[in-house]
């Protein structure tokens, strides 16, 4: 792997207690690479030797003291999916965070001398469904929700910023994130596999991406160590797409479990989803949303460190240790 890309000595984290946050920080140190975590408030419980508190993420958020010494940024704290949204105007929220407050915290960067901005957006830039081939970097950006509305346009921010300063912007979209930690919907599928439910899912032929935490942040410190990553949009995954029964009979094989997958029409499971009001439930686990990285692992020479199996079994140890 290439040096340090010179003045990223010391680098600033944002959304450091979350979920990738934490194993993003968790890898600096073994890297070596002196990490700031900025937190809402301290302790974090990052267990790195530098935390601060910069309160909540907003318009408003003071930066200077954070930005002291730093060379490269990795803004990861976001909006992100809220589930019965109670908002007036969820748009107008997700910008408010997504968008103003990076902006914001860009422009002090750039004040403060930072050579390198890493932001984490996400794959709903591009839409959320493929059909004939995987989301590229090329394809025109077409998000469908207020989150990857929000996303877009704090890319198109950054982009603007780094024209008008000189500081050089790297944005990674991810697809779905798993690993130890996880929530939301893949901690709702390792849920449901260890209960041995038999799922009516056979008959589902799809191909989605995933990313293992691992690999994701494995991406992000090549992303702040390669000068060749300045200016550039990526698509990250684990490079193998799955399909949901697929998917399934893997997470019960980690389990030591056998599946239980029943074959079904998809068009009587679409009804039956759209009787019950789960219809974006079911577009989720049907539908295909594939991405190309290989722009990455050609750019910059990276290769997912751990495989799609690797992924699923310390995802399932974890879970089997602290999430049950």
């Amino acid at each position: 792997m290439a040096e340090i890309t010179p003045g990223a000595g010391r680098i600033l984290v944002t959304g450091a207690g979350g979920f990738v946050g934490r194993a993003l920080c968790a890898a600096l140190q073994q890297e070596k690479l002196t990490a700031i975590a900025a937190l809402r408030r301290i302790p974090g419980g990052t267990g790195l030797a530098q935390e601060i508190a910069v309160g909540d993420l907003g318009p408003d958020t003071d930066w200077q003291s954070a930005l002291q010494g730093v060379g490269c940024v990795v803004h990861l704290a976001a909006r992100t999916h809220v589930l019965n949204d109670r908002s007036a105007d969820p748009l107008a929220e997700y910008r408010r965070i997504n968008v103003t407050a990076t902006e914001h915290l860009a422009r002090q960067a750039a004040s403060c001398g930072v050579r390198r901005f890493v932001f984490l957006s996400s794959i709903k830039v591009n839409g959320e469904a493929t059909s004939t081939r995987p989301y590229s970097e090329h394809d025109a950006p077409r998000p469908e929700d207020a989150y990857g509305i929000s996303k877009r346009e704090a890319e198109d921010a950054l982009r603007a910023i780094g024209s008008e300063t000189g500081m050089e912007i790297v944005i990674l979209r991810p697809p779905l994130v798993y690993g130890p930690g996880v929530k939301g919907n893949f901690l709702q599928l390792l849920k449901t596999v260890a209960k041995g439910l038999p799922l009516p899912l056979a008959s589902i032929d799809n191909r989605r991406s995933l990313v293992y935490v691992g690999n994701l942040v494995d991406a992000i410190i090549t992303c702040i160590r390669e000068p060749a990553a300045a200016g550039k949009t990526f698509l990250v995954s684990d490079g193998e797409d799955l399909s949901t029964p697929e998917m399934i009979r893997r997470l019960a094989r980690a389990m030591g479990r056998s599946p239980r997958l029943l074959p079904c029409p998809p068009a009587l499971l679409a009804l039956a989803a759209r009787l019950l009001g789960r219809e974006a439930a079911f577009r989720r686990l049907s539908g295909s949303l594939a991405v190309d990285s290989s722009l990455l692992r050609e750019t910059l020479g990276w290769q997912p460190r751990y495989s799609v199996n690797q992924g699923f079994s310390a995802t399932v140890q974890w879970y089997d240790r602290d999430a049950k």
